[in-house]
């Protein structure tokens, strides 16, 4: 038998917790992160749902989840087509919703505002939040691809660390930007999800000030 738990009553324990999705590079973890410091919010970053124990996880109800305890090796998923890795991604984000949801819940049990860096996709968002509670952060998906490697964060470094421990990292590199320029047919048109959106087109300025300012008028934090 498959537990499930009806919208409304999930919309309900959420109705304090505040979602930003979208691009990658569109200042989602930096808004994040600001907007729990200045409003005394807590911080859920991008990947909180990882605090679930991997040695809970089913290989066969996340298996998706469970791919990095069974591949080859780093080589093989850096080497997945552009097809395959997102496939793998709508896989993933399906098996990271079940459990973001249920750490959501528990964050929020305390009584205090949450601010979320989510994969969760704008249908379900609807299902479970509305339009004062959710942004959507975009930016050309070409951006994304050109400066991922600029932030300096462990992941990313870990990341460029076993692409030049390939066979041929030139091509690894070359394959790893393909997936962040693939439009893959399915995905969702995060322009037009009807909720409110910000779109990214200042990389040069400073503005996370502007940005912080528009995102907590949005979602009601200032007077």
């Amino acid at each position: 038998m498959k537990i499930q738990i009806s919208d409304n009553i999930i919309k309900h324990y959420l109705r304090n917790v505040y979602f930003i999705n979208g691009h990658s590079y569109a200042g989602k973890s930096t808004m994040v992160r600001m907007l729990a410091k200045r409003y005394d919010m807590v911080f859920c970053g991008e990947n909180y749902h990882d605090v679930f124990p991997r040695g809970e996880l089913s290989r066969w109800k996340q298996p998706a989840l469970s791919y990095f305890d069974t591949m080859s090796g780093w080589e093989e998923w850096l080497n997945l087509s552009p097809e395959a890795h997102s496939l793998w991604i709508q896989a993933t984000s399906i098996e990271c919703m079940e459990i973001e949801i249920a750490e959501l819940i528990h964050r929020a049990s305390g009584g205090k505002k949450v601010i979320v860096d989510t994969n969760i996709p704008p249908d379900v968002l609807k299902a479970i939040s509305d339009y004062k509670h959710v942004a959507i952060m975009l930016c050309d998906p070409e951006v994304s691809s050109n400066r991922f490697f600029d932030r300096e964060d462990p992941d990313k470094r870990f990341m460029m660390e076993q692409i030049n421990l390939c066979k041929d990292p030139e091509a690894t590199l070359s394959n790893f930007n393909s997936w962040l320029t693939y439009q893959n047919p399915n995905e969702c048109d995060w322009e037009h999800t009807g909720f409110f959106t910000y779109k990214r087109t200042n990389y040069d300025d400073d503005t996370r000030e502007e940005v912080l300012k528009t995102l907590a008028k949005h979602f009601g934090l200032t007077d």
